[in-house]
């Protein structure tokens, strides 16, 4: 990405180095259009704090609202990703927040990444097909075509179950941000 086309790689980094603003990206992707900083506040606090937003105290919610007001909404508004009007208290989400979920692709436990997998997945396909090819036995006892089906067959459940994790896993998904610290 060029830096007249949007934030550079480097500031998308440096913005999501930090949790809080990993919570407010998640934050600002559940909403359409320009949010309330003390909405936003108060669902980022909800969740670095692991209670309802009922429950958070005065102090809880002003540390995480004068935090993002002083500090990481003027970042992000410098990165381009969001549109800060300090003033007004409103947020406004830009173009390039829609481009940041890419980064906040984490694999987390012992997941290996879907890139990983389908190389492998290829490479089982790849070498399954000369099997066939070169009639190695047992292989010869199912049809060429009966081989090729159950390939095929892998790779489209392997991509209806990535849709439904990538889906699961986008940012506005679900209330709660799927935990982003290893």
């Amino acid at each position: 990405m060029s830096e007249t086309s949007g934030p550079s790689e480097d500031d998308l980094f440096e913005v999501l180095s930090n949790r809080r603003r990993r919570y407010t990206v998640h934050a600002l992707g559940q909403e359409a259009g320009a949010v309330e900083l003390g909405a936003v506040a108060e669902r980022v606090a909800s969740w670095e704090y692991d209670v309802a937003e009922s429950e958070l105290s005065y102090d809880q919610r002003k540390r995480v609202y004068t935090a993002l007001q002083q500090s990481h909404l003027p970042k992000m508004d410098d990165a381009g990703i969001v549109a800060f009007d300090k003033q007004r208290g409103m947020i406004e989400p830009e173009p390039a927040l829609e481009e940041v979920d890419v980064y906040m692709d984490i694999v987390q436990g012992r997941e290996i990444p879907w890139s990983q997998y389908y190389l492998g997945l290829s490479g089982v396909g790849a070498a399954l097909v000369a099997a066939v090819w070169m009639s190695a036995w047992p292989l010869t006892l199912v049809p060429t075509m009966g081989w090729m089906t159950a390939i095929v067959a892998a790779f489209t459940v392997s991509a209806a179950i990535h849709t439904y994790y990538a889906k699961a896993s986008r940012i506005g998904a679900g209330d709660k941000p799927p935990e982003l610290e290893r």
